[in-house]
């Protein structure tokens, strides 16, 4: 378990999760990169990325 950098709530980490899996944090929505910290797992915010209109 780790907490939202936006909105402080609780974000589930799998017991199997690897470096650079993107969780989503079940209130806000926010996604986020796990990257590898001293104690486990911290959180990276992710790029958001537009729509690609082929433009």
């Amino acid at each position: 378990m780790t907490k939202c950098i936006e909105c402080d709530a609780n974000i589930p980490v799998p017991a199997d999760a690897v470096e650079g899996e993107i969780v989503t944090c079940p209130d806000c929505g926010s996604g986020f990169e796990l990257v590898k910290g001293q104690d486990g797992f911290e959180l990276k915010a992710t790029k958001t990325v537009g729509e690609d209109w082929g433009q």
